[in-house]
């Protein structure tokens, strides 16, 4: 029912990338702490950057679990489910790292991306070393059917520039620090450079 990859390219290098949602999930060491699973879904937001390395735009949002995980223990999955065409489920289990706006390579990965990042409040690229690539059947996945993306986010944010989303961000309570007091997301948010 399952297969393992050692790469994504081919076949599934076109799933993953003609799909329009993939959830991500992360954790922190301790026993205790929040697991957190995200859904991920503006077009043109992922980006397989090689055969083994794929990349996503980390957007504005009321908290940064994922930011706060992979800062402590960089483990995270990807998961793509089929919702359209035959039944599959991709899993990407690997090691992740934010690359926040005032590293060096931001500019670089932010190029490899077709969408505009701006009206969504970019504060991070979050970049996935894969140790794991597997496939399982998905036969109890529902049929759903893409329709749009949501306009609310790019209409919420669009209207934010790097300082105003930096105060937006200090105001919300699990933005900085996780829900379990994890360092998220570094502040003040730097300037937005251009892209290479």
């Amino acid at each position: 029912m399952g297969k393992t990859y050692a790469r994504i390219d081919g076949r599934l290098r076109t799933f993953i990338e003609e799909q329009h949602i993939f959830f991500t999930a992360t954790a922190p060491l301790s026993g205790d702490g929040t697991v957190n699973l995200s859904p991920k879904g503006v077009s043109g937001s992922f980006a397989v950057l090689d055969e083994r390395t794929v990349a996503y735009l980390d957007f504005a949002g009321s908290n940064a679990e994922t930011v706060a995980h992979l800062r402590e223990n960089g483990r995270i999955t990807l998961m793509w489910c089929a919702f359209q065409g035959p039944p599959n489920i991709v899993r990407v289990h690997g090691r992740g790292e934010p690359v926040f706006r005032d590293d060096p390579r931001f500019p670089g990965l932010l190029g490899r991306f077709p969408v505009d990042p701006a009206p969504h409040g970019l504060r991070a690229i979050i970049v996935v070393t894969a140790e794991l690539i597997r496939d399982t059947c998905g036969f109890a996945v529902p049929y759903m059917s893409y329709e749009e993306d949501r306009p609310l986010h790019a209409q919420r944010f669009a209207r934010e520039d790097d300082t105003s989303l930096s105060e937006y961000f200090g105001k919300k309570e699990y933005i900085a620090a996780s829900i379990d007091g994890l360092p998220g997301l570094p502040l003040p948010l730097p300037v937005m450079p251009s892209a290479d």
